[in-house]
């Protein structure tokens, strides 16, 4: 790659985009910014009642290609009000109950935010030679109110959404930290390959499906939906995957995957052998880093729905390396972010519309 993709603009967009909450089920804020950033570079948009959002290019034509990220971030959800205002939870995807702990919560209500903290007893109080861990059912949040009257008062009631407000901000020049980066680079990133088609002004011979999809977090609804929605020849989904060179992560059981090395091209089961071979030929061609990854059954993302859906659809999974998932200091590496970009628009200028390729048939 010669020179960096990413432009102030985009960046400006990313921050934005991320600091804005999108729990799975309220992705609707977050997709209006989406849409309002990718309007310039698309002919029409195509939404769904969940909230799933596509931009298209070329609406007209015969074949359809989609490329996908996920729009929703983890959270949890108001389960339970003590009686001395203490709030329990549950989750609302996976959301890692071992770092709630002394973070502080945006508790989503209808007159606004309320600010909580997830309490914890003092180190002095705790018996160290038996300590309790974090768990689903001994988390809890503190309001500041001495009881559940308090809380109703402020508006929270069992089904409030809470996520954690962890901002943007970069570490040591090029790594990308923010929660919620799974999978909001994914949107991200499908925005910006149709800012350079329009920027470098290419004329696609099939439709392109720019998709962001809702409710990945709780098992590809958002994908599954639209899938049927759209009804695509192809799809090329993006995704986070597991960096496996930080402690404590066995690599003969997840593979090595490391930030800084370039887009994860995925062997699985889901994954359309022609599809696949493109993107790795286009990668080895345009002198593109790359990594590989094996995945046993399903891959655990959107790739599962497009692939399974209306009998079959010729599906790749280009996947972005990312330290801590589902943690609130979730990282990246912007050249990794830069070279999926690169590898989706270059992977799109190489694909041919009509029986070239099978996976148009």
């Amino acid at each position: 790659m010669a020179s960096s993709i990413l432009t102030k603009k985009s960046l400006t967009f990313l921050e934005n985009y991320l600091n804005n909450a999108a729990p799975t089920g309220y992705e609707w804020d977050g997709q209006k910014m989406w849409m309002e950033y990718l309007k310039p570079y698309v002919d029409e948009f195509i939404t769904d009642t969940y909230g799933t959002a596509v931009g298209v290019i070329n609406p007209k034509a015969k074949y359809k290609v989609v490329i996908e990220g996920h729009a929703d971030e983890i959270s949890w959800y108001v389960n339970y009000i003590s009686d001395n205002g203490l709030i329990y939870v549950i989750r609302n995807g996976g959301s890692d109950h071992q770092i709630a702990p002394s973070k502080v919560v945006d508790i989503h209500t209808k007159n606004g935010i309320v600010k909580g903290v997830f309490g914890w007893p003092a180190i002095h109080t705790r018996n160290k030679g038996k300590e309790e861990a974090p768990k689903p059912d001994n988390i809890f949040i503190d309001v500041g109110c001495e009881d559940k009257e308090g809380v109703e008062k402020l508006g929270i009631h069992v089904g409030c959404v809470i996520t954690y407000p962890d901002s943007f901000h970069i570490l040591n020049k090029d790594k990308f930290v923010c929660r919620a980066l799974d999978n909001r680079m994914g949107g991200f990133m499908i925005a910006e390959v149709a800012r350079l088609l329009h920027l470098n002004k290419k004329k696609l011979p099939f439709g392109l499906y720019i998709t962001n999809s809702v409710q990945e977090e709780i098992g590809l609804r958002g994908a599954q939906m639209i899938a049927d929605r759209i009804k695509p020849n192809a799809a090329i989904v993006t995704d986070v995957t597991h960096d496996t060179t930080t402690p404590m992560i066995d690599k003969k059981k997840e593979g090595h995957i490391e930030l800084g090395k370039g887009p994860v091209i995925a062997y699985a089961p889901a994954v359309q052998q022609n599809l696949r071979d493109l993107i790795v030929e286009t990668a080895e061609k345009n002198k593109i880093p790359f990594q590989r990854a094996a995945l046993s059954r399903a891959t655990g993302t959107d790739t599962d729905a497009f692939a399974y859906s209306n009998g079959g659809v010729a599906s790749a999974l280009i996947s972005l390396p990312l330290r801590y998932m589902h943690t609130t200091v979730e990282m990246v590496h912007r050249e990794d972010v830069e070279n999926v970009i690169y590898l989706i628009y270059e992977s799109l200028l190489k694909m041919q519309d009509g029986d070239d390729f099978s996976y148009f048939n």
